[in-house]
């Protein structure tokens, strides 16, 4: 069975909603291990009352090649396959990434390529798009920029506040996350470029 690592650093929704898919079996893997990056972070705190394994390797101060080799060996450690960044606020080198090529899944509030990077549902209202939502894309050496696996609309209302928006994207973000990870498991696409074409 596949076995997922989860990286976050802050309340962990989106870890929560995988977690819940997992144990419902609509999503045929397992949670090997949940890293934070912050010992506060309350994602970890709900990783260990649902029993799963949750470790806390704190980032701050921590170069950050130094501090991604320890994130690789832990996720060796725990023979991960798949790595799910659930609001994990942290840039990795490319080294990472070339230890898991095409297998670490980022989910971001836009549509990409439009709004990358920080405050992205703040830049959706600024600009005053109508439409905006999420996407889960892989994760390459260049920031939000990955194939894309999975996108949902959410339209932005006039009356909308960076709040109100954020909460309408999130519940979308809960449930193409886990889509995204089962078209992943499933390998039923080829990566051209950027493009992800299923079969």
């Amino acid at each position: 069975m596949t076995r997922l690592g989860i990286l976050l650093s802050g309340r962990g929704s989106n870890f929560e909603a995988i977690a819940d898919n997992v144990a419902a079996g609509s999503i045929d893997a397992q949670i090997a291990v949940v890293i934070g990056n912050r010992a506060e972070a309350r994602g970890l705190e709900a990783a260990r009352q649902r029993g799963l394994n949750a470790v806390s390797i704190p980032s701050k101060g921590l170069d950050r090649e130094i501090y991604d080799r320890m994130l690789v060996e832990e996720l060796h450690r725990n023979a991960v396959d798949l790595v799910c960044l659930a609001g994990f606020m942290r840039l990795l080198s490319a080294s990472f990434i070339r230890e898991f090529p095409n297998r670490i899944l980022n989910i971001h509030p836009s549509l990409l390529p439009a709004f990358p990077g920080l405050d992205a549902q703040h830049q959706a209202l600024a600009h005053g798009v109508k439409i905006t939502g999420c996407t889960v894309h892989f994760v390459d050496e260049d920031l939000d920029a990955g194939p894309i696996l999975i996108q949902a609309a959410v339209p932005v209302l006039n009356d909308d506040t960076v709040e109100a928006l954020s909460e309408r994207i999130l519940r979308e973000e809960h449930r193409i996350y886990s889509e995204a990870i089962r078209l992943a498991l499933a390998g039923a696409y080829r990566v051209e470029g950027r493009r992800i074409i299923f079969c």
